[in-house]
Order: structure tokens, then C-alpha cells, then sequence
């Protein structure tokens, strides 16, 4: 009996496959070590696999189109409530099957191994600059110590180091523990500046970009981040869809007659949302002593909720 639908609980060595037919009656329910997984699913005839959009779910993702099949992945939370019984692997694919043949159900876009790279980018970035602020404060407490006191700012506190290293008022041991801390700051901003070009490059090469490079609030990594999370936004079918998905929307409690709103869901990409929230407030910034249709409406939304 030919399988409609197969759904895949992935993990990292042992997988669970449940297979069901027609009327969503289980043929299999079984599992696959790792070095089997890709055999099993070319024997099989080209057919519907769901999976849940977690760990490694666009690589197997892409590696099961190659194969011929149709490959779907459905948000994690959507699967939970068909979840029944114990939580085991058994269970587990067959609550992914059951949820993906609900309707209204949004399925994830597989992703490019392009898109992947890109947005890893923005991980190691994030990464770095953590580090970096790390350093840059450890940095001004150790200097505090000594009676050193650098400006705000990474560009006055990378000149204070170069002085303090070639102040020979200074202690031989206080001059090598600056050197090494901004050689590191060098590294790590070079590291960063690196990064920086590779997402400029690949924003160049997007068809998108002009469009989205002209939106207000949205610069290199803003626009890099959007492009490779949802490329031209193919799973939307209108900005409204986008922000729920995203969580920019207001949560909704509805009951009856009493129906209330309160504040965003937070729901979807937090590393994107966050990136817009903060090119928003930037455009917000710049919007207070402006006279155009998008400023005007900005400062009023400002004055009705507050900046944040």
C-alpha cells in the first residue's frame, strides 16, 4: 500500500518514520538509524514528508526533494496538541502527520543552503559582537583601577589603549595586559567588518534590494536578515500574515463579550523582530521634525502609545 503522507520526528542518530495511506490510516511506524534514512526514503515512491521546522529540518529538507518527494515542514507548536499519549517517538510522528492534514495550517519554506550561510552570518556576528562588548568593558575596569578612564565609546577607548601602550609611566605588566586585550579588539572588529562585507555582497546580488533598501529604518543588516529568513515573502500572502508570524501583533483574549488586546505576541524569528523593532525606533528618531505622510503618522502613533 502506496503512503500519502509520511511523517519524520528528525534527531540526530535515530529517526522515527510514520507512514499513512489514503485515509490517514498508519501503514509503518518505525525507526531509522542515520546511515539508513536516506535509503529508505529513496525506495519509497515519491510522496508528501512532513516534518517539524527544528534542528536540521532544511537540510533533510532539500536532501528528500532531491529524492522526488514533496517535503513539508510545520512549526512545532502546531504539532503539540495531536500529541497523544505519552511523549515518546511513536507519538511524536504520528501527532506530525495528524497536524500537517489540518486545515489553515502554515507550513515553513524549505531553505537554501545560501539562505542558511547567510543568516549563520548573522550568528557569528551577533556572537562577535557580544565579545566584543564584553572585552570593551572588562577593558575599562581594568584600566579604572590603574586611575585610567577612557570616553564612552569603542573608538575612544581604542586610542586610550594605544597610548596606554606606549606610556612607559605605565608598569611592563599593566602595558602587555593592554596589548593583548586590543589586539583581540582589533581581531574581533575585523572579524566583524569581514562578516559585514560577505552579507553586503550577498544583499547586492538579491533582486529585492533596492525595494527593501528603501524602506526607512532598514540598512545592510536589517535588510540581509529579512531576505534570508523569508527571501520574497512567497509564504505570505499579505504583510498582515508577515507581522503575526513574526509576532509583531497584539495578542487577543476574546471570550464572550469581553474581548481584549495587550501586547505583542513575540511569537516567530526573534533575531529578525528584534532587527526591525530597533530600525523602527531609529526611523521614529528621525521622523520628529518631518512633514511627510509616513513622519506625520509616525510622531502621532508616538504620542498616542508612547516611543517603545
Amino acid at each position: 500500500m502506496q503512503c500519502k503522507t509520511i511523517g519524520l520526528d528528525l534527531a540526530k542518530n535515530t529517526f522515527q518514520v510514520c507512514g499513512v495511506g489514503e485515509h490517514s490510516t498508519p501503514i509503518f511506524n518505525r525507526k531509522l538509524k542515520r546511515n539508513q534514512l536516506v535509503q529508505f526514503f529513496a525506495q519509497q515512491p515519491p510522496t508528501t514528508v512532513v516534518m517539524e521546522a527544528c534542528y536540521s529540518a532544511h537540510y533533510w529538507g532539500r536532501e528528500l526533494t532531491k529524492l522526488g518527494h514533496h517535503t513539508k515542514l510545520i512549526p512545532a507548536q502546531h504539532v503539540t496538541p495531536f500529541v497523544r499519549g505519552n511523549k515518546n517517538d511513536h507519538n511524536d510522528a504520528l501527532a506530525i502527520v495528524e497536524a500537517s492534514q489540518r486545515p489553515h495550517v502554515r507550513f515553513v519554506p524549505v531553505k537554501t543552503e545560501y539562505q542558511q550561510e547567510i543568516l549563520s552570518l548573522h550568528r557569528v556576528r551577533e556572537r562577535l559582537q557580544r565579545n566584543r562588548t564584553s572585552l570593551v568593558n572588562q577593558t575599562r575596569g581594568i584600566l579604572s583601577e590603574f586611575g585610567v578612564i577612557a570616553p564612552v565609546g569603542v573608538k575612544h577607548l581604542r586610542a586610550k589603549l594605544a597610548h596606554v601602550i606606549g606610556d612607559t609611566s605605565c608598569s611592563q605588566g599593566l602595558r602587555n595586559i593592554v596589548a593583548n586585550a586590543y589586539m583581540e579588539l582589533l581581531d574581533t572588529e575585523q572579524r566583524i567588518e569581514d562578516i559585514e562585507q560577505r552579507l553586503k555582497a550577498f544583499l547586492d546580488e538579491h533582486p529585492c534590494r533596492d525595494i527593501i533598501m528603501s524602506l526607512p529604518g532598514v540598512g545592510l543588516i536589517n535588510a540581509s536578515a529579512f531576505l534570508a529568513s523569508i527571501d520574497k515573502g512567497q509564504a505570505f500572502h499579505s504583510p498582515r500574515e508577515f507581522a503575526v508570524w513574526l509576532g509583531l501583533t497584539p495578542q487577543l483574549y476574546a471570550s464572550g463579550d469581553t474581548c481584549r488586546m495587550g501586547g505583542i505576541t513575540k511569537r516567530g524569528d526573534r533575531y529578525l523582530r528584534t532587527l526591525l523593532v530597533h530600525g523602527a525606533r531609529a526611523a521614529l528618531s528621525r521622523a520628529r521634525n518631518k512633514t511627510d505622510a509616513l513622519s506625520v503618522w509616525g510622531n502621532q502613533l508616538v504620542q498616542r502609545r508612547g516611543y517603545n
